[in-house]
C-alpha cells in the first residue's frame, strides 16, 4: 500500500515539475497562433502572425547576427576548451587546478559586467568598434566557461593510455589527436559547440554592449518591449523553441541509435 502511494506520489510530482517547466512554452506556442493574445479563449487559430514575422525583414537581420555570433562564439569556446581541458587532464601540470579554476570563474561574473568590461578592453586597447567580431570576442569570454564545464565532464573518462600507445608506435602527436583523440571526444566538443551557441545566440547584455546598433533578435525583442508584446514575438518565440526541441529530439535518435557516442569504449 505504502510502495503504491509513493510511487503515485512520484508520478504527481513529475507531471507537476513537467507543467512547470513547458506550460509556458506551450502558451507561447498557442497564443502564437491565436488572433489575440488577450484570454485567447475560446480558441481563434491564424497564421497571420507568422506571415507578419516573414515579412519583417529586421528579424531577417537579428537572426542572421545572432546565427553569426553563436557561430563563431561556439568555434572560438568549443576550441580553446578543448585544448585547456585536454592540457589538463592529459598532463596534469602543477598548478592544473587553479587554472581550471580561472576558466570557470567568468560563470560567476553577471552577463552586464562582462558586456561593459568586454566594451571598454575592446574600444581602449584594442581599438575595436561595436561589432560582430567583437560581440563574438565577448561572448566567447563567457561562453568558454561552459564548454570547458562540458567537455571537463566527459573527458575525464578518456583513457590517455590510448594516445601514449599511438606515440610508443611511432605516431607524432598531431597524428594521434587526428586518428586516435578527436574521432573518440568529437561528440564532447559538438555537445561543447552546442552549448556555447545556444547561450551566444540567446545572449542579450554582453552583445547589446559589444553590438552599438547592430540588431540580433535578443536586442530587437528587448527593444519591442517598450510598446508592447506584438505577437509576432510570440511567433518568433515558438519558432525558436521549436527548431531547439527538434534538434534535441534529433540528437537523442542519434546517440540511441549509435551515430553519435558519448562514451569512449571500443
Amino acid at each position: 500500500m505504502f510502495r503504491n502511494l509513493s510511487i503515485t506520489l512520484q508520478i504527481v510530482m513529475l507531471v507537476a515539475l513537467y507543467i512547470f517547466l513547458y506550460m509556458p512554452i506551450l502558451y507561447i506556442v498557442y497564443v502564437s497562433m491565436q488572433t489575440t493574445a488577450i484570454w485567447p479563449f475560446p480558441p481563434d487559430f491564424t497564421g497571420e502572425h507568422y506571415v507578419n514575422l516573414w515579412h519583417a525583414t529586421d528579424y531577417h537581420t537579428g537572426f542572421r547576427n545572432s546565427l553569426i555570433i553563436g557561430i563563431g562564439t561556439g568555434m572560438i569556446s568549443s576550441v580553446i576548451a578543448t585544448m585547456a581541458v585536454i592540457g589538463i587532464l592529459k598532463y596534469r601540470v602543477k598548478g592544473s587546478k587553479l587554472i581550471a579554476g580561472l576558466f570557470l570563474s567568468p560563470l560567476f561574473i553577471a552577463h552586464i559586467l562582462i558586456g561593459i568590461s568586454s566594451l571598454m578592453f575592446n574600444k581602449t586597447l584594442l581599438g575595436l568598434p561595436g561589432n560582430l567580431f567583437s560581440a563574438i570576442i565577448a561572448n566567447a569570454t563567457y561562453a568558454t566557461a561552459f564548454a570547458f564545464l562540458v567537455l571537463l565532464a566527459q573527458l575525464a573518462r578518456y583513457d590517455w593510455r590510448l594516445d601514449e600507445a599511438a606515440m610508443v608506435f611511432g605516431a607524432t602527436p598531431r597524428r594521434t589527436f587526428r586518428e586516435i583523440t578527436l574521432p573518440l571526444v568529437w561528440p564532447a566538443i559538438f555537445g561543447a559547440f552546442i552549448v556555447s551557441f545556444l547561450l551566444a545566440f540567446n545572449n542579450l547584455e554582453i552583445s547589446f554592449y559589444n553590438l552599438g546598433a547592430t540588431p540580433t533578435l535578443p536586442t530587437l525583442a528587448w527593444g519591442s518591449l517598450r510598446h508592447g508584446i506584438s505577437q509576432e514575438l510570440y511567433a518568433l518565440a515558438a519558432l525558436i523553441n521549436a527548431a531547439v526541441f527538434s534538434f534535441l529530439g534529433l540528437l537523442y535518435i542519434l546517440i540511441r541509435s549509435g551515430v553519435i557516442r558519448m562514451d569512449f569504449k571500443d
